[in-house]
């Protein structure tokens, strides 16, 4: 089976509770985060008299019972025995597809298919406590013909499981995603204060709130191509995806949040695929900026770019110049910083490339 194809079992939930055993690990925050509850419900619920967990220790969650099996559904079990056997989960004559693990910083997608999954909305429980925008926001599928997507993002910094929902017709099915690191090693810049001073610049409080602005945008899906590369070529990266690293010696530790290609000052940058640009212009941090908004919660961004040639309210297509690559901004030499974030979170551009949906 390739990874795509690999299933989780689904849980059908009716109230009551399922077993969960404690791993290394596990604290109780862990625990109901994954789960879309909060320590304070799993102590009464388990008649908890502290925090402190044992590993082998079996826990009830909170609205997970193991349901008689319906026709259509695969036999329910525990939540930390979802395991990617079947080759497909149905609620309501739906098909829900998922990854069988991911990555931090990964984007990917809930796949649903049948006449009916059009009706369908999915949440994300696990976002809940997490430092994301709109978390367990409910999300309505894009596509057509009765083959439609989720977009998904697991955010920087969390090896927790990604735990999922999906709603159609009054009926409610609900599975987790296996998280693993990104195990990079904390890059150092150094940045000299010269470069560094634009972090403290008083106008990089309104440039951020144009960019959260962008991210808040929920339009339609704009593209029908795969995504394509920003810069002709194949340019190596100088920082990569998710890496962990310090803009000052003794500052904190931030991640990366997209991936940066060194080239000549002048370099056309293209957009990575249709979309409206809704920010164009010159900005302390991110210096000559571009942000794309592709639909779906779909943003691209483009950062230290010389020259902008797009306009904001532009309609762009695949491959179409935006601007040039250069060395301003938050910036110690000529490259693009290039972003796609979803629903505001930051993924691995290279997931996306020559690609319609992440996979």
């Amino acid at each position: 089976m390739n990874r795509r194809s690999l299933l989780l079992t689904a849980l059908l939930l009716v109230g009551g509770a399922a077993a969960y055993t404690v791993k290394p690990g596990d604290t109780l925050y862990s625990i109901s985060r994954a789960n879309g509850t909060t320590p304070e419900a799993l102590m009464k619920l388990n008649n908890l008299g502290s925090t402190t967990l044992e590993v082998g220790q079996q826990l009830r969650l909170p609205g997970e019972a193991a349901a008689p099996a319906r026709p259509g559904l695969p036999a329910p079990l525990p939540a930390d025995q979802l395991t990617p056997t079947p080759p497909t989960a149905r609620i309501a004559g739906v098909n829900v597809t998922v990854p069988a693990s991911l990555r931090m910083g990964e984007a990917f997608t809930v796949q649903l298919s049948g006449a009916r999954a059009a009706q369908a909305t999915v949440r994300f429980p696990s976002e809940i406590g997490e430092d994301v925008r709109k978390p367990a926001e409910i999300l309505n599928p894009v596509g057509a013909a009765g083959e439609y997507v989720v977009p998904g993002r697991v955010v920087l910094g969390k090896t927790t499981p990604v735990v999922f929902e999906v709603s159609v017709g009054g009926e409610l099915v609900r599975g987790r995603i296996p998280v693993v690191g990104l195990d990079q090693p904390i890059q150092h810049l150094n940045l000299s204060p010269q470069v560094s001073g634009v972090l403290q610049d008083p106008a990089r409080k309104a440039e951020d709130a144009l960019v959260e602005k962008a991210y808040a945008r929920r339009t339609p899906q704009a593209w029908s191509r795969p995504f394509a590369p920003a810069l002709k070529g194949a340019a190596p990266t100088s920082s990569s995806f998710g890496q962990p690293r310090t803009y000052t010696a003794g500052g904190p530790v931030a991640y990366h949040f997209g991936t940066d290609y060194p080239a000549r000052t002048g370099t056309p940058v293209l957009a990575v695929n249709d979309g409206t640009v809704v920010i164009a212009g010159r900005y302390p941090v991110r210096g000559g900026l571009v942000v794309i908004d592709h639909g779906a919660g779909v943003t691209s961004l483009y950062f230290h770019q010389s020259r902008v040639t797009a306009k904001v309210g532009q309609k762009v297509t695949r491959g179409q110049k935006i601007g040039e690559v250069g060395n301003t901004g938050l910036s110690a030499g000529a490259h693009l910083h290039l972003e796609i974030r979803v629903r505001g979170e930051g993924t691995n551009p290279a997931s996306w490339m020559n690609r319609l949906w992440p996979r």
